[in-house]
């Protein structure tokens, strides 16, 4: 009991200290370990687990889009970085160089990517020649290098794994439509897959990424009313293009630029997932994405026929296509149903020799504890069903939480009130004005997380920052 009780207390309560507590669940469900790099991690098998289910489901639903995958080389040439002016400016503080091959200085350093826009744009000048090449609709799996200052598991460190998109177009109405159309794949990927609810919107002008015309987003609220940048998709028009010499020639024989978009997604989603779905007694795994869907704990294995038993419920799972696995380690069950907690996965089926001889065994939800007494026949049946109800249980409870978090504010007095004594999104109208946005930075470490796709009420006619004519309804907070 002892044992079992030391393991439950070694996180901190969220309430008590956020930060603490997601330490704790990253390490304590071994996701991750720290390395001898500082701001850079191990993920150990149970988070790199998690990866790959995202990169399983979210390289399905690209490749229905026509993405192709490639891979392009981790060093770029600083010369070809410095082609487009805005994109290395905006870079240029998370460089990392490489200075020297062996014990030989290098003619011309190389940057580590922290992005592959330079790279491809050197792939494309020479790809594309005629309107017949495009559209060039490719993505990476691969990681990069940001040398961060402040890191965070997940959320923000030195090397982290992502995709990136990159496409070429011979119109920017392509380019836009692509463009939107992969900020949605994310979106529904987010919802559908990881029980996230997200606000799709444009980035401002000042929070766009460096190079781009136009940005766009998927917001999420994490549990302590704090923003994830959860995917962004970015319109290139033709600046890159320009700047790189991309052109074709068109039907009518005449040279056009490309259109070009990217877009990426990362290792940082894990760490929404821990934020969003959590508890104090460790993660909560969305069944879609958990890769241990279901545990089978048997109760006084020792005993003659259980461990058979809980083998049979097993291997009828498995057959019932969940991803289930058999705790028949020497610990008690007191311990494995808190390790079993620890690491999220959506259900447990306890069996003991009392439920054996009653034809029967207990399924135990991870997200709400509740237990459901099922005939053994019926446990692959029932585990299925409940595996899709706690699917869109967790939805809705985030959704809950999110749209309750969510504040309105008509003048700078009541965001000023808000946003010091509540956590969450706050809505308010935009002059447009960078000035404005500077300002509520500056005064509240606050941030424009984006301008709503769908949400257009205007809930005011002034900017809640100046006072002055509003443009835009932006929704505003404090961000990781």
């Amino acid at each position: 009991m002892a044992k079992e009780k030391k393991l439950v207390e070694a996180i901190t309560s969220m309430e008590e200290n956020f930060a603490q507590w997601y330490t704790d669940v990253v390490k304590k469900a071994e996701l991750i370990d720290y390395s001898s790099v500082k701001g850079c991690m191990i993920i150990k098998p149970d988070g790199y687990a998690i990866w790959e289910n995202i990169q399983k489901e979210l390289d399905a639903r690209f490749k229905e889009t026509g993405v192709e995958n490639v891979y392009m080389p981790m060093f770029i040439p600083e010369s070809l970085l410095n082609k487009e002016k805005d994109h290395v400016e905006g870079f240029a503080p998370e460089v990392a160089w490489v200075t020297h091959g062996g014990l030989n200085p290098l003619q011309e350093r190389l940057c580590v990517r922290p992005t592959s826009e330079t790279l491809f744009c050197d792939f494309y000048k020479n790809l594309i020649q005629s309107y017949r090449d495009l559209p060039k609709v490719y993505n990476q799996w691969c990681s990069v290098v940001r040398w961060e200052k402040e890191t965070r598991p997940f959320l923000r460190s030195r090397e982290f794994l992502w995709q990136e998109g990159h496409t070429a177009h011979a119109t920017a109405e392509e380019a836009e439509e692509r463009t939107v159309q992969m900020l949605n794949v994310y979106a529904d990927f987010c919802e559908e897959v990881l029980a996230m609810p997200v606000i799709r919107g444009q980035k401002t002008e000042k929070e766009k990424f460096a190079g781009a015309e136009a940005t766009y987003t998927i917001e999420a609220l994490m549990h302590d009313g704090k923003a994830l940048q959860s995917g962004t998709s970015h319109n290139f028009g033709d600046g890159f293009a320009k700047a790189f010499g991309i052109q074709y020639t068109d039907k009518d024989n005449k040279l056009q630029y490309v259109h070009q978009t990217s877009w990426g997604l990362s290792t940082r989603l894990i760490g929404g997932i821990i934020m969003v779905h959590g508890d104090d007694s460790g993660l909560v795994l969305p069944p879609r994405i958990a890769p241990t869907q279901v545990m089978v704990i048997p109760i006084m294995q020792h005993k003659e026929g259980v461990l058979e038993k809980a083998g049979e419920v097993k291997e009828a799972l498995k057959k019932g296509g969940i991803r289930v696995k058999l705790d028949d380690t020497d610990k008690s069950p007191g311990w494995k149903f808190s390790e079993q907690e620890m690491r999220g996965i959506p259900i447990r089926v306890e069996l003991g020799p009392k439920d054996i001889e009653a034809g029967q065994c207990v399924l135990v939800r991870r997200d709400t504890r509740e237990k459901t007494v099922v005939s053994l026949g019926e446990a692959a049946e029932k585990a299925g069903e409940l595996l899709e109800t706690i699917q869109k249980d967790m939805f809705e409870r985030a959704k809950k939480h999110r749209d309750s978090h969510i504040y309105d504010a008509h003048n700078y007095a009541e965001f000023t009130q808000t946003v010091e004594s509540k956590q969450g999104f706050i809505r308010g109208m935009w002059c447009g004005s960078q000035d404005c946005e500077d300002k509520i930075k500056e005064d509240y470490s606050a941030t424009s997380r984006c301008m709503p796709f769908t949400d257009q009420e205007r809930i005011s006619e002034v900017c809640v920052c100046c006072g002055k004519p509003a443009k835009k309804l932006v929704y505003w907070g404090k961000a990781y």
